[in-house]
């Protein structure tokens, strides 16, 4: 088994079909989308893909450390769009092509009117082992 980290996105990635923003859905359309995320994630609890998955708000900032003895600098919240997480689910599948045709149901969760998003999702596989530092150079 190998872990992917699906990746929402609240702008950045290609637009999807169905781009209408979430703060434009009706009430309706919101519960609609959270329980189709839920319904997706109960059902690979049931396989044993499902490892865990949050949302996240589009508040936050970068931070980064600044010295001994010296508080952490923070910048923002200025976040590129392409940087800007609406959430992550992650996986443990069988084969990267599993990972890749969850993302896809994953993509399919309803927005506006009801109709599926067809959101472009990122699919990331964990990192296996360390890297060669070697390699690296």
């Amino acid at each position: 088994m190998a872990k992917y980290l699906l990746l929402k996105h609240y702008r950045g990635a290609p637009a999807a079909v169905n781009d209408v923003p979430m703060d434009q859905w009706t009430p309706e359309e919101i519960s609609a989308h959270v329980q189709y995320m839920r319904d997706f994630a109960a059902r690979l609890e049931g396989t044993g893909e499902y490892v865990d998955g949050q949302a996240l708000a589009p508040e936050g900032a970068w931070v980064r450390y600044d010295g001994e003895g010296r508080p952490p600098v923070t910048d923002g919240p200025f976040a590129e769009t392409k940087d800007l997480i609406a959430g992550w689910m992650v996986i443990d599948v069988d084969s990267y092509e599993r990972a890749v045709e969850l993302a896809g149901e994953l993509s399919a969760a309803p927005g506006a009117g009801g109709k599926p998003i067809h959101e472009w999702l990122e699919v990331r596989p964990f990192l296996a082992a360390q890297p060669n530092v070697t390699e690296c150079h």
